[in-house]
Protein backbone atom coordinates (compact mmCIF):
# COMPACT_ATOMS: atom_id res chain seq x y z
CA UNK A 1 0.00 0.00 0.00
CA UNK A 2 1.28 3.44 -1.09
CA UNK A 3 -0.23 6.97 0.18
CA UNK A 4 2.24 8.82 -2.48
CA UNK A 5 4.89 7.62 -5.01
CA UNK A 6 8.21 9.51 -4.91
CA UNK A 7 9.14 10.07 -9.19
CA UNK A 8 12.76 10.94 -8.85
CA UNK A 9 14.89 9.02 -7.03
CA UNK A 10 16.66 10.32 -3.73
CA UNK A 11 20.27 9.88 -3.83
CA UNK A 12 20.98 8.87 -0.33
CA UNK A 13 24.43 6.98 -0.82
CA UNK A 14 25.88 10.37 -2.31
CA UNK A 15 25.89 11.61 1.17
CA UNK A 16 26.53 8.05 3.14
CA UNK A 17 29.91 9.37 3.75
CA UNK A 18 28.87 12.29 6.02
CA UNK A 19 26.20 10.55 7.70
CA UNK A 20 28.61 7.50 8.60
CA UNK A 21 30.94 10.09 10.00
CA UNK A 22 27.62 11.29 12.06
CA UNK A 23 27.00 7.64 12.80
CA UNK A 24 30.72 7.16 14.23
CA UNK A 25 31.09 9.66 16.32
CA UNK A 26 27.53 9.35 18.12
CA UNK A 27 28.69 5.59 18.67
CA UNK A 28 31.78 6.43 19.96
CA UNK A 29 30.19 8.71 22.12
CA UNK A 30 27.85 6.18 23.46
CA UNK A 31 30.61 3.65 23.79
CA UNK A 32 32.45 6.06 25.65
CA UNK A 33 29.67 7.07 28.03
CA UNK A 34 29.25 3.15 28.91
CA UNK A 35 32.67 2.66 29.59
CA UNK A 36 33.28 5.40 31.79
CA UNK A 37 30.13 5.42 33.96
CA UNK A 38 28.09 2.42 33.18
CA UNK A 39 24.48 2.07 33.21
CA UNK A 40 22.10 2.84 35.89
CA UNK A 41 20.85 -0.83 36.73
CA UNK A 42 17.39 -0.97 38.25
CA UNK A 43 16.41 -3.16 41.27
CA UNK A 44 15.15 -6.02 38.55
CA UNK A 45 19.51 -6.12 38.30
CA UNK A 46 20.87 -5.22 40.87
CA UNK A 47 18.75 -6.49 43.65
CA UNK A 48 16.55 -4.66 46.02
CA UNK A 49 13.17 -4.46 48.09
CA UNK A 50 9.47 -3.82 45.97
CA UNK A 51 7.21 -2.74 48.06
CA UNK A 52 3.59 -2.27 46.74
CA UNK A 53 1.59 -0.05 48.92
CA UNK A 54 -2.81 1.28 48.63
CA UNK A 55 -4.25 4.27 49.20
CA UNK A 56 -7.85 5.48 49.42
CA UNK A 57 -7.71 8.20 47.26
CA UNK A 58 -5.22 9.03 44.38
CA UNK A 59 -1.62 10.38 46.34
CA UNK A 60 1.00 12.96 45.06
CA UNK A 61 4.40 10.77 43.69
CA UNK A 62 6.65 13.52 45.21
CA UNK A 63 5.18 13.22 48.73
CA UNK A 64 6.09 9.49 48.61
CA UNK A 65 9.78 10.23 46.56
CA UNK A 66 10.56 12.54 49.48
CA UNK A 67 9.40 10.65 52.12
CA UNK A 68 11.24 7.60 50.99
CA UNK A 69 14.32 10.24 50.66
CA UNK A 70 14.01 10.57 54.10
CA UNK A 71 15.88 7.46 54.81
CA UNK A 72 18.26 7.49 52.78
CA UNK A 73 17.15 6.53 49.28
CA UNK A 74 17.19 9.62 46.84
CA UNK A 75 17.38 6.83 43.80
CA UNK A 76 14.02 4.62 44.84
CA UNK A 77 11.81 4.18 41.98
CA UNK A 78 8.12 5.15 43.04
CA UNK A 79 5.49 4.48 40.30
CA UNK A 80 1.53 4.14 39.93
CA UNK A 81 1.40 0.40 39.67
CA UNK A 82 -2.61 -0.67 37.73
CA UNK A 83 -4.48 2.35 39.31
CA UNK A 84 -4.00 5.77 40.23
CA UNK A 85 -4.33 4.54 44.08
CA UNK A 86 -2.03 1.55 43.24
CA UNK A 87 1.90 2.84 44.27
CA UNK A 88 5.01 0.71 43.33
CA UNK A 89 8.23 1.22 45.80
CA UNK A 90 11.44 -0.04 44.58
CA UNK A 91 14.61 0.31 46.82
CA UNK A 92 18.17 -0.93 46.40
CA UNK A 93 19.83 -3.05 48.80
CA UNK A 94 21.06 -1.40 52.07
CA UNK A 95 23.39 -3.14 54.14
CA UNK A 96 21.96 -3.88 57.95
CA UNK A 97 18.60 -3.92 56.75
CA UNK A 98 16.52 -7.01 55.80
CA UNK A 99 13.66 -6.54 53.55
CA UNK A 100 10.94 -6.77 56.19
CA UNK A 101 12.73 -4.18 58.71
CA UNK A 102 13.07 -2.15 55.66
CA UNK A 103 9.08 -2.06 54.43
CA UNK A 104 8.19 -1.30 57.92
CA UNK A 105 10.26 1.73 58.04
CA UNK A 106 9.30 2.91 54.80
CA UNK A 107 5.34 2.45 55.79
CA UNK A 108 5.88 3.89 59.14
CA UNK A 109 7.50 7.25 57.03
CA UNK A 110 4.03 7.28 54.23
CA UNK A 111 1.70 6.94 57.53
CA UNK A 112 3.12 10.27 58.96
CA UNK A 113 2.10 11.72 55.57
CA UNK A 114 -1.24 9.75 55.17
CA UNK A 115 -2.50 7.72 57.27
CA UNK A 116 -4.77 5.22 55.09
CA UNK A 117 -1.99 3.79 53.66
CA UNK A 118 -1.41 0.13 53.64
CA UNK A 119 0.78 -2.82 52.22
CA UNK A 120 -0.01 -5.08 49.59
CA UNK A 121 3.04 -6.89 49.01
CA UNK A 122 6.53 -6.84 49.70
CA UNK A 123 9.26 -8.56 47.68
CA UNK A 124 12.86 -8.75 47.81
CA UNK A 125 15.19 -9.52 44.75
CA UNK A 126 19.00 -10.69 45.60
CA UNK A 127 22.15 -9.52 43.67
CA UNK A 128 22.72 -13.27 42.57
CA UNK A 129 18.81 -12.57 41.06
CA UNK A 130 19.39 -10.06 39.18
CA UNK A 131 23.17 -11.25 38.17
CA UNK A 132 21.63 -13.97 36.60
CA UNK A 133 18.92 -11.80 35.17
CA UNK A 134 21.56 -9.99 33.38
CA UNK A 135 23.73 -12.61 32.18
CA UNK A 136 20.63 -14.16 30.62
CA UNK A 137 19.77 -10.79 29.42
CA UNK A 138 22.82 -10.54 27.21
CA UNK A 139 23.56 -14.52 26.00
CA UNK A 140 19.31 -13.45 24.29
CA UNK A 141 21.22 -10.39 22.78
CA UNK A 142 23.56 -12.57 21.75
CA UNK A 143 21.82 -15.24 20.25
CA UNK A 144 19.35 -12.66 18.68
CA UNK A 145 22.19 -11.10 16.64
CA UNK A 146 23.73 -14.81 15.31
CA UNK A 147 20.44 -15.85 14.44
CA UNK A 148 19.55 -12.75 12.29
CA UNK A 149 23.04 -13.20 10.42
CA UNK A 150 22.46 -16.88 9.73
CA UNK A 151 18.82 -15.60 8.54
CA UNK A 152 20.26 -13.00 6.44
CA UNK A 153 23.09 -14.33 4.96
CA UNK A 154 20.99 -17.72 3.75
CA UNK A 155 18.12 -15.39 2.32
CA UNK A 156 20.23 -13.13 0.72
CA UNK A 157 24.15 -13.12 0.74
CA UNK A 158 26.70 -12.93 3.44
CA UNK A 159 27.70 -9.13 2.60
CA UNK A 160 23.64 -7.99 3.57
CA UNK A 161 24.40 -10.36 6.81
CA UNK A 162 26.92 -8.51 7.83
CA UNK A 163 25.81 -4.79 7.06
CA UNK A 164 21.93 -5.68 9.09
CA UNK A 165 24.14 -6.94 12.32
CA UNK A 166 26.15 -3.79 11.93
CA UNK A 167 23.30 -1.63 11.27
CA UNK A 168 21.45 -3.81 14.22
CA UNK A 169 24.19 -3.62 16.79
CA UNK A 170 24.48 0.20 16.13
CA UNK A 171 21.53 0.85 16.74
CA UNK A 172 21.44 -1.44 20.35
CA UNK A 173 24.17 0.84 21.58
CA UNK A 174 23.08 4.11 20.21
CA UNK A 175 19.99 3.47 22.87
CA UNK A 176 22.05 1.49 25.64
CA UNK A 177 24.24 4.80 24.98
CA UNK A 178 21.82 7.55 25.81
CA UNK A 179 20.53 5.65 28.72
CA UNK A 180 23.61 5.70 30.09
CA UNK A 181 24.54 9.47 28.98
CA UNK A 182 21.32 10.08 30.61
CA UNK A 183 21.35 8.18 33.76
CA UNK A 184 17.93 6.86 33.01
CA UNK A 185 17.11 2.91 34.80
CA UNK A 186 18.08 0.49 32.75
CA UNK A 187 15.37 -1.77 34.08
CA UNK A 188 14.09 -5.20 32.18
CA UNK A 189 10.86 -3.61 30.30
CA UNK A 190 13.98 -1.70 28.74
CA UNK A 191 16.16 -4.64 27.98
CA UNK A 192 12.98 -6.36 26.57
CA UNK A 193 12.07 -2.96 24.51
CA UNK A 194 16.07 -3.19 23.19
CA UNK A 195 15.39 -7.07 21.96
CA UNK A 196 11.94 -6.03 20.38
CA UNK A 197 14.13 -3.03 18.52
CA UNK A 198 16.45 -5.62 17.11
CA UNK A 199 13.79 -7.27 15.38
CA UNK A 200 11.66 -4.38 14.24
CA UNK A 201 14.96 -2.53 13.00
CA UNK A 202 16.21 -5.92 11.11
CA UNK A 203 12.64 -5.95 9.44
CA UNK A 204 12.96 -2.86 8.26
CA UNK A 205 16.66 -4.03 6.58
CA UNK A 206 15.16 -6.89 4.89
CA UNK A 207 12.44 -4.72 3.38
CA UNK A 208 15.22 -2.96 1.77
CA UNK A 209 17.22 -5.83 1.21
CA UNK A 210 14.22 -7.50 -1.13
CA UNK A 211 13.57 -4.38 -3.11
CA UNK A 212 17.50 -4.13 -3.77
CA UNK A 213 17.34 -7.51 -5.27
CA UNK A 214 14.26 -6.64 -7.39
CA UNK A 215 15.81 -3.91 -8.97
CA UNK A 216 19.04 -5.90 -9.28
CA UNK A 217 16.93 -8.19 -11.07
CA UNK A 218 15.15 -5.93 -13.07
CA UNK A 219 15.97 -4.78 -16.59
CA UNK A 220 15.08 -1.19 -15.64
CA UNK A 221 18.57 -0.91 -13.82
CA UNK A 222 20.63 -3.62 -15.97
CA UNK A 223 23.27 -0.95 -16.44
CA UNK A 224 23.04 1.21 -13.26
CA UNK A 225 25.88 1.36 -10.61
CA UNK A 226 25.29 -0.12 -7.26
CA UNK A 227 24.62 3.22 -5.66
CA UNK A 228 22.27 4.11 -8.01
CA UNK A 229 20.23 0.42 -7.60
CA UNK A 230 20.64 1.20 -3.73
CA UNK A 231 19.04 4.82 -4.36
CA UNK A 232 16.15 3.79 -6.24
CA UNK A 233 15.70 0.43 -4.10
CA UNK A 234 15.11 3.26 -0.61
CA UNK A 235 13.45 5.39 -2.47
CA UNK A 236 10.70 3.24 -3.58
CA UNK A 237 9.70 1.68 0.17
CA UNK A 238 10.04 5.11 1.69
CA UNK A 239 6.03 5.58 1.41
CA UNK A 240 6.25 2.39 3.48
CA UNK A 241 8.41 3.32 5.58
CA UNK A 242 6.73 6.04 6.48
CA UNK A 243 3.31 4.68 7.07
CA UNK A 244 4.89 1.69 9.13
CA UNK A 245 7.29 3.63 11.51
CA UNK A 246 4.33 6.31 11.64
CA UNK A 247 1.60 4.39 12.58
CA UNK A 248 4.24 2.56 15.32
CA UNK A 249 5.45 5.72 16.59
CA UNK A 250 1.94 6.41 16.97
CA UNK A 251 0.92 3.30 19.29
CA UNK A 252 4.63 4.49 21.18
CA UNK A 253 4.05 7.58 21.87
CA UNK A 254 0.30 6.66 23.34
CA UNK A 255 2.65 4.72 26.17
CA UNK A 256 5.17 7.59 26.78
CA UNK A 257 2.32 10.50 27.42
CA UNK A 258 -0.30 8.01 28.90
CA UNK A 259 1.25 4.87 30.54
CA UNK A 260 2.78 6.88 33.32
CA UNK A 261 6.10 6.14 34.99
CA UNK A 262 5.85 2.11 34.65
CA UNK A 263 5.94 2.58 30.85
CA UNK A 264 7.79 5.40 30.05
CA UNK A 265 11.45 4.00 30.00
CA UNK A 266 10.17 1.14 28.02
CA UNK A 267 8.49 3.18 25.36
CA UNK A 268 11.34 5.82 25.64
CA UNK A 269 13.82 3.07 24.57
CA UNK A 270 11.24 1.84 21.64
CA UNK A 271 10.98 5.23 20.58
CA UNK A 272 15.04 6.12 20.14
CA UNK A 273 15.27 2.51 18.63
CA UNK A 274 12.14 3.86 16.18
CA UNK A 275 14.27 6.46 15.01
CA UNK A 276 17.59 4.98 14.30
CA UNK A 277 16.48 1.58 12.84
CA UNK A 278 15.30 4.11 10.15
CA UNK A 279 18.51 5.54 10.15
CA UNK A 280 20.50 2.68 10.23
CA UNK A 281 18.64 0.93 7.46
CA UNK A 282 18.74 3.61 5.26
CA UNK A 283 22.23 5.29 6.04
CA UNK A 284 24.08 2.80 7.50
CA UNK A 285 23.16 -0.92 5.95
CA UNK A 286 23.09 0.02 2.66
CA UNK A 287 26.29 2.02 2.31
CA UNK A 288 28.02 -0.82 4.01
CA UNK A 289 26.82 -3.36 1.42
CA UNK A 290 27.84 -1.04 -1.01
CA UNK A 291 31.38 -0.56 0.45
CA UNK A 292 31.57 -4.82 0.77
CA UNK A 293 31.45 -4.75 -3.18
CA UNK A 294 27.92 -5.85 -3.55
CA UNK A 295 27.58 -6.50 -7.23
CA UNK A 296 24.30 -7.52 -8.99
CA UNK A 297 25.91 -10.85 -9.97
CA UNK A 298 25.90 -11.74 -6.09
CA UNK A 299 22.01 -12.15 -6.33
CA UNK A 300 21.37 -12.99 -9.96
CA UNK A 301 22.62 -15.58 -11.57
CA UNK A 302 25.10 -14.90 -14.74
CA UNK A 303 23.40 -14.84 -17.91
CA UNK A 304 24.91 -17.97 -20.26
CA UNK A 305 24.24 -18.13 -23.68
CA UNK A 306 24.86 -20.99 -26.36
CA UNK A 307 27.12 -20.50 -28.77
CA UNK A 308 25.54 -21.13 -32.61
CA UNK A 309 25.81 -24.86 -33.75
CA UNK A 310 25.99 -25.87 -30.28
CA UNK A 311 23.35 -27.43 -28.04
CA UNK A 312 22.49 -25.24 -25.16
CA UNK A 313 19.73 -22.69 -24.43
CA UNK A 314 19.60 -18.96 -22.79
CA UNK A 315 19.29 -18.47 -19.41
Amino acid sequence: MEFFRIKKDIPFMRHARLFNVISLLTFLVAVGSLATQGLNFGVDFTGGTVMEVAYKEPPQLENIRAAVAKLGFAEASVQNFGTARDVLIRLPVKEGLTSAKLSEQVLAELRMQQADVEMRRVEFVGPQVGKELFESGALALLFVCIGIVAYLALRFEWKFGLAAIIANLHDVIIIVGVFSIFRWEFSLPVLAAVLAILGYSVNESVVVFDRVRECFRSRKYRDASVPQVLDAAITQTMSRTIITHGSTQLMVLAMLLFGGETLFHFALALTIGICFGIYSSVLVASPIVMYLGVSRNDLVKAEVTAKPGEDGAVV
